[in-house]
Protein backbone atom coordinates (compact mmCIF):
# COMPACT_ATOMS: atom_id res chain seq x y z
CA UNK A 1 0.00 0.00 0.00
CA UNK A 2 2.79 2.44 0.90
CA UNK A 3 4.57 1.95 -2.43
CA UNK A 4 1.27 2.13 -4.28
CA UNK A 5 0.24 5.44 -2.69
CA UNK A 6 3.19 7.68 -3.52
CA UNK A 7 0.78 10.63 -3.27
CA UNK A 8 0.62 10.13 0.50
CA UNK A 9 3.22 10.50 3.22
CA UNK A 10 3.26 7.73 5.83
CA UNK A 11 4.51 8.51 9.33
CA UNK A 12 5.73 5.75 11.63
CA UNK A 13 6.51 6.46 15.27
CA UNK A 14 8.41 3.83 17.17
CA UNK A 15 9.72 3.26 20.66
CA UNK A 16 11.51 0.13 19.42
CA UNK A 17 13.89 1.39 16.76
CA UNK A 18 16.21 -1.57 17.42
CA UNK A 19 13.61 -3.76 15.63
CA UNK A 20 13.43 -1.58 12.53
CA UNK A 21 15.58 -3.72 10.22
CA UNK A 22 13.48 -6.79 11.09
CA UNK A 23 10.28 -5.03 10.00
CA UNK A 24 11.04 -3.41 6.65
CA UNK A 25 10.16 -4.87 3.25
CA UNK A 26 12.84 -6.53 1.12
CA UNK A 27 12.87 -3.72 -1.42
CA UNK A 28 13.32 -0.96 1.19
CA UNK A 29 16.84 -0.05 0.03
CA UNK A 30 17.63 3.39 1.49
CA UNK A 31 13.97 3.92 2.32
CA UNK A 32 10.85 5.00 0.52
CA UNK A 33 10.54 8.67 -0.36
CA UNK A 34 7.01 8.87 1.09
CA UNK A 35 7.87 7.43 4.53
CA UNK A 36 8.93 9.35 7.62
CA UNK A 37 10.18 7.34 10.59
CA UNK A 38 10.11 9.00 13.96
CA UNK A 39 12.05 7.61 16.91
CA UNK A 40 10.69 8.44 20.36
CA UNK A 41 12.90 9.25 23.34
CA UNK A 42 12.01 10.40 26.85
CA UNK A 43 15.30 10.70 28.73
CA UNK A 44 19.05 10.73 28.15
CA UNK A 45 19.53 6.99 28.57
CA UNK A 46 16.93 6.22 25.89
CA UNK A 47 18.19 9.02 23.66
CA UNK A 48 21.75 7.66 23.69
CA UNK A 49 20.62 4.08 23.18
CA UNK A 50 17.98 4.61 20.51
CA UNK A 51 19.47 7.53 18.59
CA UNK A 52 22.85 5.83 18.18
CA UNK A 53 20.96 3.05 16.34
CA UNK A 54 18.57 5.40 14.51
CA UNK A 55 21.38 7.56 13.13
CA UNK A 56 22.73 4.72 10.96
CA UNK A 57 19.49 3.19 9.68
CA UNK A 58 18.57 3.41 5.97
CA UNK A 59 15.70 5.90 6.28
CA UNK A 60 15.25 8.88 3.95
CA UNK A 61 13.18 11.03 6.29
CA UNK A 62 13.88 10.90 10.02
CA UNK A 63 12.42 12.72 12.97
CA UNK A 64 12.78 12.52 16.72
CA UNK A 65 9.89 12.83 19.15
CA UNK A 66 10.84 13.72 22.70
CA UNK A 67 7.35 13.32 24.08
CA UNK A 68 6.82 12.94 26.89
CA UNK A 69 10.10 14.63 27.70
CA UNK A 70 10.98 13.50 31.23
CA UNK A 71 14.36 15.19 31.73
CA UNK A 72 16.82 17.52 30.09
CA UNK A 73 18.53 15.72 27.20
CA UNK A 74 21.48 16.39 24.93
CA UNK A 75 20.82 15.15 21.39
CA UNK A 76 22.84 17.53 19.23
CA UNK A 77 25.37 14.84 18.25
CA UNK A 78 22.51 12.76 16.76
CA UNK A 79 20.87 15.55 14.72
CA UNK A 80 22.84 15.40 11.46
CA UNK A 81 20.41 13.14 9.53
CA UNK A 82 17.27 14.45 11.31
CA UNK A 83 14.68 16.68 9.63
CA UNK A 84 12.45 17.46 12.63
CA UNK A 85 12.45 17.24 16.42
CA UNK A 86 9.10 17.36 18.22
CA UNK A 87 8.97 18.04 21.96
CA UNK A 88 6.11 17.80 24.42
CA UNK A 89 5.10 17.01 27.94
CA UNK A 90 2.99 14.34 29.54
CA UNK A 91 -0.76 14.80 29.90
CA UNK A 92 -2.59 13.36 32.89
CA UNK A 93 -3.22 14.46 36.44
CA UNK A 94 -0.40 12.10 37.49
CA UNK A 95 1.91 13.38 34.75
CA UNK A 96 5.53 14.06 35.49
CA UNK A 97 6.54 17.72 35.12
CA UNK A 98 7.93 19.33 31.99
CA UNK A 99 10.44 22.12 32.51
CA UNK A 100 10.36 24.84 29.86
CA UNK A 101 14.17 25.12 30.12
CA UNK A 102 14.43 21.54 28.80
CA UNK A 103 12.31 22.50 25.80
CA UNK A 104 14.42 25.57 25.09
CA UNK A 105 17.63 23.55 25.39
CA UNK A 106 16.51 21.11 22.70
CA UNK A 107 15.36 24.01 20.53
CA UNK A 108 18.85 25.57 20.76
CA UNK A 109 20.46 22.26 19.80
CA UNK A 110 18.18 22.06 16.76
CA UNK A 111 18.94 25.63 15.69
CA UNK A 112 22.68 24.96 16.03
CA UNK A 113 22.33 21.98 13.66
CA UNK A 114 19.69 23.59 11.38
CA UNK A 115 17.03 21.01 12.25
CA UNK A 116 13.35 21.97 12.38
CA UNK A 117 11.84 22.06 15.87
CA UNK A 118 8.23 21.94 17.08
CA UNK A 119 6.98 22.44 20.61
CA UNK A 120 3.87 20.26 20.36
CA UNK A 121 2.38 20.44 23.84
CA UNK A 122 3.09 21.62 27.36
CA UNK A 123 2.79 19.08 30.11
CA UNK A 124 -0.09 18.99 32.56
CA UNK A 125 2.50 19.97 35.16
CA UNK A 126 4.55 22.68 33.46
CA UNK A 127 7.38 24.61 35.06
CA UNK A 128 8.52 27.90 33.56
CA UNK A 129 10.79 30.46 35.23
CA UNK A 130 10.52 28.55 38.50
CA UNK A 131 6.72 28.83 38.55
CA UNK A 132 4.59 25.66 38.51
CA UNK A 133 1.50 25.56 36.32
CA UNK A 134 -1.22 22.91 36.23
CA UNK A 135 -2.74 22.96 32.76
CA UNK A 136 -5.89 21.33 31.48
CA UNK A 137 -5.34 18.67 28.81
CA UNK A 138 -7.40 20.67 26.33
CA UNK A 139 -4.96 23.61 26.69
CA UNK A 140 -1.62 21.80 26.30
CA UNK A 141 -1.21 22.22 22.54
CA UNK A 142 -2.60 25.76 22.50
CA UNK A 143 -0.19 26.87 25.24
CA UNK A 144 2.74 25.38 23.32
CA UNK A 145 1.70 27.25 20.17
CA UNK A 146 1.42 30.49 22.17
CA UNK A 147 5.07 30.10 23.18
CA UNK A 148 5.83 30.66 19.47
CA UNK A 149 9.21 28.94 19.59
CA UNK A 150 8.95 26.55 16.64
CA UNK A 151 11.90 26.70 14.26
CA UNK A 152 11.81 25.92 10.55
CA UNK A 153 15.20 24.81 9.24
CA UNK A 154 16.50 26.38 6.08
CA UNK A 155 17.55 23.53 3.78
CA UNK A 156 20.24 24.12 1.21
Amino acid sequence: MIKERQDLTFLFLTKRIQRFMDCIPRDWGSGYENVVVCCTVENQKNADNKLSIFRDLPIRHKCITAQPLLENIEIEKYLEPIELVVVGGESDRNARPLFYDWVLNIREQCIAQNVSFEFRQCGTHFIKDGKKYRLQTRDLSRQARLADIDYKAVRQ
